[in-house]
């Protein structure tokens, strides 16, 4: 394929995916034809659109021929921080889209995924899937991007975080449909974990997470203590310091069989938010520094049970 046809098939699939975005009604594959005049064969056609549903970005209703198609629009929208104040409000959506990419993009780039920060901001603005990325990484942005609107809404309607909470948080970065009654979705691990790592003096350690039995309650404990932070208190000077003990907390205590690193970094930042504080997101390119923070904390802190507590 040409060069010229490939920037060509970008444009197409903008301007398909624009439509899509501004239809009242799903719209069969048909009309899908008939409005980008067929430049393409129905099959390529058929492609682009299973893409985006794996994306979670359009949904298809119905079979075969007579399927019908629709975008997914966010259910929410992020509140008016007052960091966003001194941005004119007709470019704070653009800074917030920016944020998302970003926020992203460095979140799972640390757990591996090789998405560039241009990768992300394509599939989360345009839908356009990445070609030679395996689907799943295409699966793990699209979960953390919808696990931010999650965030943003729980912030501007000021509710207390919650075990249910964090579990739809815990489905939506979750790609990988692991049919195994001993890796739930949405729910506490059910199995012991942990992982090696290497202590002060390079040797090897094994770090064991919180116990299955002793999740619950170690949980409720660092509910507990979000939920009771006064907000109105918190200021550039004390952000980070909360943000680590609470980040510190939940990847020690490791409440789900996969995921954890994620929702950490994100649930962190809700004091933050409330706040009225932009997000504190982790540069990918320190991950091997943030990755030995972690294990000497957990190293040094070592198990943790409900007699111990959470810090």
């Amino acid at each position: 394929m040409s060069l010229d046809t490939t920037s060509s098939n970008t444009d197409l699939k903008k301007t398909l995916l624009g439509y899509l975005k501004q239809s009242t009604k799903p719209v069969i594959l048909a009309e899908l034809l008939a409005f980008i005049e067929e430049r393409v064969s129905e099959r390529t056609l058929r492609r682009w659109l299973a893409s985006w549903v794996a994306a979670g970005l359009v949904a298809k209703t119905g079979k075969t021929r007579l399927s019908k198609y629709y975008y997914i629009h966010p259910k929410t929208e992020a509140p008016v921080a007052s960091f966003l104040l001194s941005v004119p409000s007709s470019r704070r959506q653009a800074v917030l889209s920016q944020i998302r990419d970003v926020w992203t993009h460095s979140s799972t780039a640390i757990e591996g995924n090789t998405f560039t920060l241009g990768d992300t901001f394509e599939l989360l603005e345009y839908g356009l899937t990445v070609s030679g990325k395996p689907i799943v990484e295409h699966q793990e942005v699209m979960g953390h991007a919808k696990a931010i609107d999650l965030i943003y809404a729980q912030v501007s309607q000021d509710q207390v975080v919650s075990k249910q909470f964090i579990c739809d948080l815990h489905k939506a970065v979750q790609t990988e449909r692991v049919v195994d009654i001993y890796k739930p979705m949405g729910d506490w691990k059910l199995e012991p974990n942990g992982c090696n790592a290497m202590d002060k003096n390079q040797k090897h350690v094994y770090i064991e997470y919180a116990h299955p039995m002793h999740v619950d309650k170690l949980m409720s404990e660092w509910m507990d203590y979000l939920n009771s932070l006064d907000y109105s208190t918190i200021n550039v000077n004390s952000a980070a310091e909360i943000y680590a003990k609470l980040h510190l907390g939940f990847v020690h205590i490791h409440p789900f069989w996969d995921g954890n690193g994620r929702l950490a970094r994100l649930l962190a930042n809700i004091p933050l938010l409330k706040a009225g504080l932009p997000p504190l997101v982790i540069n990918q390119q320190s991950r091997q520094k943030y990755i030995r923070c972690l294990a000497r904390y957990q190293i040094e802190a070592g198990r943790i049970s409900t007699k111990t507590g959470v810090w």
